[in-house]
């Protein structure tokens, strides 16, 4: 049976998980293979299934898209399984929740999530609108869920696996604990569901969601725009009006430990720019030539989780969610952090250029902090460290496949 039956999909895709749950609940196994849509999607797969789209089944009997098709197919192999009901009445309920995971909770989560992760155009009013109508499906699911532990009936069936796979993502990404509180039927539902040992098999362990994802805008253009005539504007602040610039400044310096500290010879804001309009070859060697390690602390950054990730786009969101938590440390800092690898095997990794010689609180403060290893590099290594520090600001590795600059 398991080499009749093939899913081909991306790995770890929910949708796919849920065809593997409903054959492992009528003790089946199908084969799933991992599917790239920018090389393998051919003349001979798009023959078979002209929307071009995954996860697909390819079988001797039948070929199928669409998961729930490929997952109800998958219910059904078994005679009588009690996954797709014992009468009219439960096998009606089942396809309301099938539908319902489809068009309420998949739809509206994949017009919220997909935007901050660049698969759609982020545009707020409608992922503001997506984000409304999943929490009301939500709301509506959480009254229903207050006297029932499953959907249907008294135990799992095709219902809970379609409603559970269709939650997953938004439990794990952007649903944290005050957010998840406020559907207390809900999320009991969900955790009891999918930590079963046939669910946890294929969606993997559960992780709720502690930090939501948030939409970092992206600055790279922006940033050059504004890089070039801001040396011209302090020049001519400073000409026209020194008093008036100076008068105000005192005030902020509570705000940071680090506006206290002796005034440093490296100007960050300049080696910014350096970076920002010059080849970092050349960019590199004004670095070195201006640095000051009294006043300035160089940072080897490594995120602590590098086994758990997965799509390599993935990875470089995280750090996007990581940057958008440090606004306070643009002053500050200078980062830049790479994704090498390919999917399911990729790492996080990068330099930073802190003001001081800790950490400091701008920093540390961030939700995301504790996921990232920290690790001083002393002036004594500078030289042996030059060459991997001028590679990772570069992006010049060979399996260098995204990453963002922190300025």
């Amino acid at each position: 049976m398991g080499d009749n039956n093939t899913i081909k999909s991306y790995p770890t895709n929910p949708r796919a998980a849920k065809a593997s749950i409903a054959a492992a609940y009528n003790g089946l196994e199908f084969n799933v293979e991992s599917f790239d849509l920018a090389k393998d999607r051919n003349e001979e797969f798009l023959a078979k299934f002209p929307l071009g789209k995954i996860p697909v089944l390819e079988s001797s009997e039948v070929n199928l898209f669409e998961s729930s098709a490929i997952a109800y197919y998958a219910a059904a192999l078994k005679e009588d399984s009690a996954l797709l009901g014992k009468n009219a009445v439960e096998k009606a309920l089942i396809l309301q929740w099938t539908l319902f995971a489809e068009n309420e909770i998949s739809l509206h989560l994949g017009n919220w999530l997909y935007p901050i992760l660049g698969y759609f155009p982020y545009m707020k009013p409608n992922v503001d609108a997506a984000t409304n109508n999943f929490k009301r499906a939500l709301g509506a699911l959480d009254k229903i869920l207050l006297t029932k532990t499953y959907l249907v009936g008294n135990e799992v069936t095709f219902a809970d696996i379609s409603v559970v796979t269709a939650l997953f993502l938004a439990f794990v990404n952007l649903l944290d604990k005050p957010t998840r509180s406020e559907f207390k039927n809900v999320t009991r539902y969900f955790t009891t569901v999918a930590n079963k040992p046939i669910f946890k098999k294929y969606l993997g362990e559960l992780t709720l969601c502690e930090t939501p994802l948030k939409y970092t805008p992206p600055k790279k253009e922006t940033k050059k725009k504004e890089a070039a005539p801001a040396p011209a504007k302090k020049e001519a602040k400073k000409e026209a009006a020194p008093a008036a610039e100076e008068e105000p400044k005192p005030a902020p310096k509570p705000k940071s430990k680090l506006d206290l500290l002796p005034p440093s010879k490296f100007i960050l804001d300049q080696w910014k720019r350096e970076y920002s309009n010059n080849d970092t070859k050349d960019a590199i060697k004004w670095f070195w030539d201006n640095f000051d390690s009294e006043g300035f602390s160089i940072w080897k950054v490594d995120y602590k989780y590098n086994d758990e990730l997965t799509l390599t786009f993935m990875s470089n969101n995280l750090i996007g969610g990581f940057y958008a938590r440090l606004e306070r440390a643009h002053k500050y800092a200078f980062g830049s952090m790479i994704v090498r690898g390919e999917n399911n095997n990729n790492t996080i990794g990068g330099y930073f250029v802190i003001r001081g010689q800790e950490v400091p609180f701008e920093i540390y403060d961030a939700a995301d902090y504790p996921s990232y290893n920290f690790t001083k590099i002393e002036p004594s290594q500078y030289e042996e460290k030059k060459e991997e520090f001028y590679k990772y600001l570069a992006w010049d590795f060979e399996d260098c496949v995204d990453g963002k600059v922190f300025k």
